[in-house]
């Protein structure tokens, strides 16, 4: 147990809700913990009360009490790196005084972790400029490539925030899977949940179909644009945003997205197809932070997806409308 200690947010740690950041660096203390400690005030921002949502700084102070068991402190963020700009740039679809929008390589991660020193968040210091940096306003998990939005100021960074929460953003990935949906075109209704489950590998933590009390609704709109054999190429619409989401929807329905070998086993290997995960965030239409027009961003096919797409013979430049699909009639 350590005394009290007052903690600089560090600038990889912009934006960052509060409950999360101890989440982060204090992983022993619980939400429940977390809620009583705010409540009495012993937690502090800036010397003032705060809610656990609140997101904080670079710069800010934290009032952390005397807590069993910490994390050490956040380390001193290292100095941002040219290169690092270098490739940010290089991947970089879009870009205005508010947006920032990324065309994110396979199997790069986007926030770091405790095996994860390359990162998308991480590279972004090196692109501060008059004390402001790229937020990031979602995820985007490390096996999956394509589109990522940024925001480059704290305003547009809250307005963003809250359209990806309020599904006020409209993504369409493409996938290519092993098998075939029992329908061409449809709505996956299937609430899932994180449990212990056992594979053949032994027991294992992971999202799955759930019908209890822990279990949240989860609904993907999907549609076939094309196929070969007993490979499909799918879009796929997540309605809800959760934890893969995506993923675990297409093996329930009999056709796993290729190379998850998480979530399809064997049944998820393409011949010829590598090992990779085949899932690509390919186009978001969200509100402009500034303006609120609708604005659709779409990022071309790159990596294993380019290859995968070239060895079917799928149109890179596939064109997909979707239907007016059961869930959004109105009652």
């Amino acid at each position: 147990m350590t005394g009290v200690q007052t903690i600089t947010v560090a600038g990889k740690d912009d934006g960052l809700r509060l409950d999360r950041w101890f989440k982060t660096y204090y992983p022993a203390l619980n939400h429940g913990a977390l809620e009583k400690l705010l409540r009495t005030g012993q937690v502090r921002v800036n010397g003032a009360r705060a809610k656990a949502n609140r997101r904080v700084e670079a710069g800010e102070t934290i009032r952390v009490p005397p807590i069993k068991d910490a994390a050490p402190a956040p380390e001193k963020a290292a100095a941002p790196r040219k290169d690092d700009a270098d490739f940010i740039r290089k991947i970089t679809l879009f870009e205005d005084a508010s947006v920032l929008a990324l065309n994110k390589p396979f199997g790069l991660a986007v926030q770091g972790g405790t095996k994860t020193q390359r990162h998308i968040d991480g590279m972004l210091a090196a692109l501060e400029k008059d004390g402001e940096r790229p937020r990031l306003v979602h995820r985007l998990d490390a096996d999956t490539g394509g589109l990522l939005i940024l925001a480059k100021t704290r305003r547009a960074a809250a307005a963003l925030s809250k359209a990806f929460q309020g599904r006020g953003v409209e993504k369409t990935y493409w996938a290519i899977c092993a098998g075939r949906p029992p329908h061409p075109e449809g709505t996956i209704d299937l609430a899932i949940a994180k449990k212990m489950i056992w594979t053949d590998d032994g027991q294992s933590e992971r999202m799955t179909a759930a019908d209890d009390e822990e279990a949240k609704k989860a609904i993907t709109d999907y549609m076939t644009l094309d196929s070969a054999g007993p490979v499909t190429f799918l879009a796929l619409k997540p309605v809800t945003g959760r934890t893969h989401q995506l993923r675990v929807h297409c093996a329930a329905m009999g056709a796993p997205i290729a190379g998850d070998r998480k979530y399809g086993g064997p049944k998820a290997r393409i011949e010829g197809a590598g090992d990779g995960l085949l899932l690509f965030c390919r186009t978001m239409t969200f509100p402009h932070p500034e303006t609120g027009r609708a604005t659709t961003l779409t990022a071309p096919l790159t990596g294993r997806m380019k290859d995968a797409f070239t060895l079917f013979d799928f149109d890179a430049n596939a064109k997909v409308v979707w239907p007016q699909l059961p869930w959004k009639k109105k009652k």
